[in-house]
């Protein structure tokens, strides 16, 4: 893959078609290995049915291991994590002033961690030196912004374009544009050896308490507890409690209350594809070149291999006993004139094709304005402030 190769694909006139890249998995464990996928409401997990091959007989069961979603938000998670390598802006919504925020709860949320990406409520809710952003120039621009124009895009949310937005945060009649996904990435496991096995277990407890002891505590604050219920009015917020809930005695998790486990698959594969055509429909408006949109769409397509190779080039941990690594990879070049198989690389390849497709839409004066720089920092509004603090007020000791 070279920066030439990759600029002619992105341009309109361009027949390619698109990048595959196929990559056997396997547990820690080895293969067999149990992974634990995603779980879902009521415990369940996201089973279907697919081709192996176009020659099966039978579509062969499977469950999806990481859906489509949530693969978008690791790929966003490792350009966040690698920012340096990637030189992709960022925005901070910085709440470090709210200090009676619980440590398990972070300090600052990243324009790479919002849920709807552009779209977000928080970025909604937010402030640029003390101003609304959405009354800011660049606030418009970005809550206004289209696949069709989407310079202010390239400029502070590239990962918008790679991985689809939605703008519905803003009421009925307002913007409302939509963006579908160029980057699709799955992981898949295939003919599960099971699919209702759950984990039993017991809590143990070295003093055996009696968990029929009731008791009065607040559900939201467990520093305090009296037995009986007779002080339930002394405890604010106090209500029937029971040892058990408060984590003592001995618990057992048997039939529904016992968590779903992980699942023996004959193999494990991930699946990601790039859409040159989906790509071809972002332009970055009237006042820049077909060179410019070409350049643009190669920064994009550079910058969707390098965030790739940093999630899943190496072993990775989707969630506890779903530790993955990949045992083989093949990126195919869906092209005009033929399928054609290429070396990805690691990192530090996909990282020099980032530079260089960086490098290029510099020249072709592709707005750029957050890559590279510092994060623009923003703040909470008063109205979103006051929603954190409702929801996670100071709590006494």
């Amino acid at each position: 893959m070279n920066l030439e190769t990759l600029v002619a694909a992105c341009a309109d006139s361009s027949l390619d078609d698109g990048i595959r890249i196929d990559t056997d998995l396997e547990s820690l464990a080895g293969p067999g290995g149990p992974v634990k996928p995603a779980v879902y409401e009521g415990g369940r997990y996201q089973e279907d049915r697919r081709w192996a091959s176009p020659s099966d007989e039978e579509p062969t069961p499977v469950i999806v291991i990481d859906n489509v979603p949530s693969q978008a938000n690791r790929l966003e998670d490792a350009l966040r994590r690698h920012r340096a390598s990637a030189s992709v802006p960022e925005l901070v919504l910085d709440l470090s002033d709210l200090t009676n925020l619980p440590s398990h709860l972070p300090s600052q949320i990243s324009s790479l961690q919002f849920p709807h990406r552009n779209a977000d409520a928080y970025l909604r809710d937010a402030q640029l030196d003390g101003e609304d952003f959405v009354s800011t120039t660049l606030g418009r621009a970005i809550l206004a912004a289209t696949p069709e124009a989407c310079g202010p895009l390239m400029a502070w949310f590239p990962q918008a374009l790679l991985y689809g937005f939605w703008q519905s945060h803003l009421g009925k009649k307002r913007h409302n544009t939509k963006h579908a996904r160029a980057w699709v990435s799955e992981i898949i496991g295939w003919k599960p050896a099971a699919s209702e096995t759950r984990v039993l277990g017991l809590k143990g407890d070295p003093l055996n308490l009696n968990t029929d002891e009731t008791l009065a505590s607040n559900p939201d604050d467990r520093l305090h507890w009296e037995i009986g219920t007779a002080k339930l009015k002394e405890i604010e917020g106090g209500k029937r409690d029971k040892l058990s809930e408060i984590g003592h005695g001995q618990v057992p998790f048997m039939g529904d209350e016992a968590a779903a486990a992980a699942v023996s698959f004959a193999r494990v594969t991930q699946r990601a594809t790039l859409s040159l055509a989906q790509l071809r429909r972002v332009g970055l408006g009237p006042d820049h070149s077909a060179e410019a949109d070409a350049a643009a769409r190669a920064l994009l397509v550079g910058l969707g291999l390098h965030a790739h190779a940093m999630a899943f080039g190496r072993g990775f941990a989707l969630r506890s006993g779903a530790e993955l690594r990949p045992t083989r990879s093949t990126a195919t070049w869906l092209g005009a004139g033929g399928d054609v198989k290429f070396e990805l690389g690691g990192s530090e390849e996909t990282g020099e094709l980032l530079r260089a497709a960086l490098g290029h839409a510099r020249s072709a004066d592709v707005p750029l304005d957050g890559w590279g720089e510092s994060p623009m920092r923003l703040t909470p509004k008063s109205n979103l402030r006051q929603a954190i603090l409702a929801t996670w007020p100071e709590m006494e000791d």
